[in-house]
């Protein structure tokens, strides 16, 4: 690695429950493949890594919640090994040498929330220590049954806010912690709308496939799409902070 760099050249995805993977995951590892030739890929799943580490990982394990896996795995083996994680809807379309640099990078998506599909870290950052710490003493399943479904997105959001960071969707530092960059770098796809904004500066795009979720699931999203073509996206941006306030 470049003495430079303090990110090394790995690339960290998940894929649990050992299913095949959806076309859209292959076509998204092959761009990394191709665009990513001097990075080492690695795959993360019950094999190599111990998903009864702590009572989180443990449970959303056992309840088939493999989305929920990879939120604490991502944020282990940044920590632990460093290196950049994707999830398995991120399309690659350059390398990310020209960041390696960073202590941490990451990049808004919908709404100015702070993205978890392409994170990029040092070995023992900061910030993915404050990130993995949120896990302890955390449970997947709650006393009553129900699931601990809140995302990592919302998660780290909140955390950096209290941090300092603002929720502008605008360039921004925190020195010795991380960069985070617009939402054209990493996740130039606006998924209410159904538009793509990609630009000179676009490393990647996350397609939100949303692979773990139900067929129930998916169906109530594809009618929040059509839901946005018709009384527009912004609106219903405008009625979800409604309603979260309430």
């Amino acid at each position: 690695m470049d003495k430079n760099n303090r990110i090394p050249k790995i690339i960290h995805y998940c894929w649990f429950g050992g299913k095949e993977k959806p076309d859209i995951v292959k076509r998204c590892i092959d761009s990394w493949k191709k665009n990513l030739s001097e990075y080492e890929i690695r795959e993360w799943n019950e094999e190599n890594f111990d998903i009864n580490c702590n009572s989180y990982v443990s449970e959303a394990y056992k309840s088939r919640k493999f989305a929920f896996v990879s939120d604490y795995v991502r944020v282990h083996v940044l920590y632990n090994t460093g290196g950049i994680y994707l999830d398995t809807d991120v399309e690659v379309f350059k390398p990310f040498d020209d960041l390696l640099h960073h202590d941490s990078f990451w990049g808004f998506e919908q709404e100015n929330y702070v993205a978890t599909s392409t994170i990029g870290s040092a070995k023992g950052n900061k910030l993915i220590k404050i990130f993995l710490d949120s896990y302890k003493d955390k449970d997947f399943i709650k006393e009553d049954g129900s699931y601990d479904d809140l995302t990592n997105v919302a998660i780290i959001t909140e955390i950096l806010e209290n941090i300092g960071i603002k929720p502008n969707g605008e360039y921004q530092e925190i020195d010795g912690m991380g960069t985070f960059y617009p939402q054209t770098y990493f996740s130039p796809y606006d998924y209410i709308n159904c538009r793509k904004f990609i630009t000179e500066n676009t490393y990647a795009m996350h397609h939100f496939y949303k692979s773990w979720l139900p067929p129930k699931a998916k169906f109530k999203s594809n009618i929040k799409i059509i839901a946005s073509k018709v009384i527009g996206g912004e609106n219903i941006a405008r009625i979800r902070k409604l309603v979260s306030r309430m």
